[in-house]
């Protein structure tokens, strides 16, 4: 249960073009399979419309045929070297910290979390890698010459809301689904709603930032000069309460306003805790 001293808010963020400025695998993986990005994500969509296949099934069997094709190695490491590739918006590296840092300043514990359909091996071999509380992303499952086989874990836009009652109920085990479906009061959840932030960038994040903001917490989308247009709608369809610019450096529009919803819910947790300790009095007389 949290205390009125330290109320715990968990800040979720989408990854491709939320935090790097493209699709993780365009940076380095499709040049070495000799491909377009264009040219594999058309085949992608293709192939998923030809075969009714998940988007993201589809984008992960393709990493594998494709790397068949080219002689490229597809072990776990391979994978995880890609991430020291990406490329971030302005701001992201130091973003982490110093949101943790002022959230300590005014009493709030700052927890950071990667909702992504993107490859886990790849945002692992990041440098912001280590910044997450925990990081729920697509996966391969590795045999025993460590090369990658099978889809381990897939993360659609609409697997992605699972994770929300995750942290919402502190069950980080993606294997752990008893204790997922098993009734915990709110009180007794380490992360309310009301404490989330979801930060995205688009469709694909609309389910968990519609489910968010209904749950009374915030959801924000970024975007580039020349992505502006796609986030307007989100906005004008309630479907967040912010669109701000990619821009994560400190004094930046993203950054003053994550900030002011941070004093927020430590308010609305100090009265929260507040009415229920009246409440509590009166009914035991």
């Amino acid at each position: 249960m949290q205390t009125s001293q330290k109320p715990t808010v968990a800040i979720m963020y989408d990854f491709d073009k939320t935090l790097c400025t493209k699709d993780m695998q365009e940076y380095t993986f499709i040049p070495k399979i000799g491909m377009t990005a264009e040219a594999f994500w058309a085949e992608a969509k293709a192939l998923a419309t030809e075969r009714k296949m998940d988007g993201v099934l589809t984008y992960m069997y393709l990493m594998l045929e494709k790397s068949h094709a080219a002689r490229r190695s597809i072990r776990r490491d391979d994978f995880v070297e890609l991430g020291k590739d990406l490329e971030f918006f302005p701001g992201v590296t130091e973003w982490f910290e110093r949101i943790r840092s002022f959230g300590e300043e005014i009493g709030v514990t700052v927890e950071h979390y990667i909702i992504s359909s993107g490859l886990r091996e790849i945002i692992e071999g990041s440098e912001i890698f280590r910044a997450f509380r925990e990081v729920f992303a697509c996966e391969f499952l590795y045999d025993e010459n460590g090369v990658a086989c099978w889809p381990k874990n897939a993360v659609n836009y609409t697997t992605k809301t699972q994770f929300l009652f995750r942290i919402n109920k502190g069950v980080l085990d993606i294997s752990d689904d008893a204790t997922l479906n098993t009734y915990t009061p709110e009180d007794e959840r380490p992360v309310p709603f009301r404490n989330m932030i979801y930060i995205g960038d688009g469709l694909t994040d609309v389910p968990c930032m519609k489910l968010v903001k209904v749950n009374g917490g915030y959801s924000i989308a970024v975007y580039r000069d020349d992505t502006l247009a796609k986030v307007q709608p989100l906005l004008a369809d309630n479907r967040v309460n912010f669109i701000e610019p990619a821009d994560y450096r400190e004094g930046s529009e993203l950054d003053r306003t994550v900030k002011t919803i941070l004093r927020k819910m430590l308010l609305t947790d100090v009265l929260t805790d507040r009415s229920a300790a009246q409440t509590k009095t009166v009914t035991n007389g």
